[in-house]
């Protein structure tokens, strides 16, 4: 049974989460306490569905504290709205954002559709794909710019590894998305975000724009162009 981590200091929201994805089948356990997650947290976890506004430590913070400790999926649920508070949180190395009120329907389809992905990730083989200064190690989930780690969300990954798979080939945003979101509850703007993040991370000139389409991952050695 896949299971869930909810860190929220509000506790009646966090054991509405808890009860709705109960329901579903999904184990969880729930931490009022930001500073309690660092003794709780490790690999037992699928993913944590993570508050931003909280006492003694940000959501944000927290986040930084877990990607630095083990790599599982993190969501952000928040009241906070605006795109600025997303693009925080992604670059802080959250994979995804809900903001509340919620719907339960949109919380459950992200939460499965998360669960899949790492599920999915874990059953793939030892696969190397080496572009340029960027290797992609698909067993371990790491990635490697001129042999320096890059810390990547699993969603930055994931997206990542589609780029690689189908290096110079021109893809669509909504192959993108429906590859690599899948059926997740989401915006298709989503993609043109995380795609930001990946050049601040890999560099700029790794993945071109292909205006009004979508956008296409090339050898940087090559002579292709968009």
């Amino acid at each position: 049974m896949a299971k869930v981590l909810i860190v929220d200091d509000d506790k009646e929201i966090s054991s509405l989460i808890s009860l709705i994805l109960k329901k579903e089948n999904i184990d969880t356990d729930i931490v009022n306490n930001p500073l309690d997650v660092f003794k709780k947290i490790d690999n037992s976890y699928d993913l944590v569905l993570l508050d931003i506004m909280m006492p003694e430590m940000s959501g944000t913070e927290v986040c930084l504290k877990i990607r630095n400790k083990i790599n599982v999926p993190i969501i952000f649920i928040s009241a906070k709205s605006e795109i600025v508070d997303k693009m925080v949180c992604y670059e802080m190395g959250g994979d995804d954002y809900i903001t509340k009120p919620f719907d339960n329907t949109e919380l459950v389809l992200k939460v499965k559709s998360y669960l899949r992905l790492n599920k999915r990730n874990f059953n793939r083989g030892d696969n190397v794909i080496n572009i340029g200064e960027i290797s992609l190690n698909k067993e371990s989930f790491e990635v490697k710019k001129n042999n320096n780690v890059v810390e990547l969300s699993t969603r930055e990954f994931e997206l990542l590894r589609y780029l690689m798979d189908n290096a110079g080939i021109a893809l669509s945003k909504e192959q993108i998305f429906t590859s690599v979101w899948g059926d997740s509850y989401g915006d298709i703007g989503t993609v043109a975000v995380n795609i930001k993040s990946l050049r601040d991370k890999i560099g700029e000139k790794y993945i071109v724009t292909i205006w009004g389409y979508g956008y296409k991952f090339i050898r940087v050695d090559s002579d292709e162009k968009c």
